[in-house]
């Protein structure tokens, strides 16, 4: 799945954060390394001030639940920054596939990704259970 297709909408500081995480894993980590899926999202996407990020969209700490569109299996995941993830108790990397397949999408939005194996996942965001600008976290 293309993710260029996706309306995608990120806070400024998102946005700013992410890519300078990605020109720091570009420069120290993995210079070589081919581009991540968070380049083409960061390249594609709408901008917002954090206070005005829509309450439904998929920002850095939000926790969603998912339904697997081909198993109908749902599961529970928070977006966060590499340092912080821990895969096993639902926090995914904004650099993993998932993190990327995940930010910026809406409410009602499919999220496509591929995992390490190569497998094309496909989940529908069913619900925002938390997201820090809508409590009135803007610095998160």
């Amino acid at each position: 799945m293309d993710l260029l297709a996706l309306e995608r909408t990120l806070t400024e500081l998102d946005h700013v954060r992410i890519l300078n995480l990605v020109r720091r894993y570009r420069r120290v980590e993995v210079p070589a390394a081919p581009r991540l899926p968070i380049e083409d999202v960061l390249d594609t996407c709408s901008i917002v001030p954090s206070r005005q990020a829509p309450p439904d969209v998929v920002t850095m700490y939000t926790q969603v639940a998912l339904r697997d569109v081909e198993s109908g299996e749902s599961s529970k995941v928070a977006l966060c920054y590499p340092a912080d993830a821990e895969p096993t108790a639902g926090f995914v990397s904004v650099l993993s596939p998932i993190g990327a397949g995940l930010l910026g999408l809406g409410l009602g939005a499919i999220a496509h990704w591929r995992t390490p194996a190569g497998e094309e996942r496909v989940a529908e965001i069913v619900a925002i259970l938390f997201q820090p600008e809508s409590s009135g976290d803007y610095t998160t």
